[in-house]
């Protein structure tokens, strides 16, 4: 068993777990990731890592309360265990000066884009970072990111906080300063980003997210068309090229378990509170 030794609510169902997992603390890198099983009727899911700590052997995993696996993950608590804890698994980001880096992160990935951001302004980038979220409540990392950045903003899908949406993008791309770029979060957000700033000719690097099953390359459920070529998610990357990811395909596979995936949460919900469970 993989020991949670800290638990913590950052926002609204969103959870932040450390777990001590020292072999795999020893070899993390920013941008890579771990399977996980909670149990043994338990499903595989991968959670990209958000921090890693050599001396204490602990690794950081943060996510979002949206299925059934995640939320009966989120009802362990601290000193209990999660059975099974694969990795570092995926491709490192690439880790050097590039120069003016644009960061933007959404939802719970800004955890995991700040473990990325952190290691790039350590190699002498400067970087210009934008987070957010469906409203304000859900923001997260908001002082550790504005740390390390040399301007920072904040936008909500609501207006609640900051700008409104990722149009105000395109006043930071004219300036002609950024680099390139990295993205973390939901789908639909990367696909946004890489879309305002193909026209400027900018590497933009996106974290993809399919459903995975065994994380080695060896099921094929998380192929993706990057460029016309299938690539394997957990072996090709997470981290690909933005302006060559087939995302409406990518959008469409994500979608196909949707039915089963609100189901078997419904479920899970149900028995967790019914009497039964409760007095058992």
């Amino acid at each position: 068993m993989y020991k949670i030794v800290a638990k913590q609510e950052l926002a609204p169902k969103i959870k932040l777990f450390e777990i001590y997992a020292p072999d795999i603390a020893a070899k993390a890198k920013p941008g890579q990731f771990v399977i996980l099983r909670i149990d043994e009727k338990g499903e595989r899911f991968p959670l990209t890592i958000a921090n890693a700590n050599l001396s204490k052997g602990t690794i950081t995993l943060v996510f979002n309360e949206v299925g059934k696996s995640t939320k009966k993950l989120a009802s362990l608590t601290e000193g209990g265990g999660i059975l099974d804890l694969v990795g570092p698994l995926g491709n490192p980001s690439e880790i050097k000066n590039f120069g003016s880096i644009l960061c933007v992160g959404g939802g719970v990935m800004i955890a995991p884009l700040y473990f990325v951001a952190s290691a790039l302004h350590k190699a002498g980038n400067e970087l210009i970072t934008v987070i957010g979220a469906r409203t304000k409540d859900l923001l997260i990392s908001e002082d550790e990111m504005k740390a390390i950045s040399r301007e920072f903003y904040i936008t909500t899908d609501d207006g609640s906080k900051g700008y409104k949406r990722l149009d105000f993008l395109e006043e930071i791309l004219s300036k002609g300063e950024i680099k390139r770029v990295v993205t973390m979060g939901p789908v639909v957000m990367m696909k946004t980003v890489s879309e305002i700033t193909k026209p400027y000719g900018i590497k933009t690097i996106v974290t993809l997210t399919p459903i995975m099953v065994d994380g080695t390359g060896m099921c094929g459920c998380c192929r993706v068309s990057i460029e016309g070529e299938t690539k394997f998610t957990c072996v090709d990357g997470p981290e690909f090229d933005g302006h060559q990811v087939d995302w409406d395909l990518l959008i469409s596979r994500q979608r196909i378990y949707l039915p089963e995936e609100r189901m078997s949460s419904l479920l899970y919900e149900r028995l967790e509170e019914s009497p039964e469970h409760k007095t058992a």
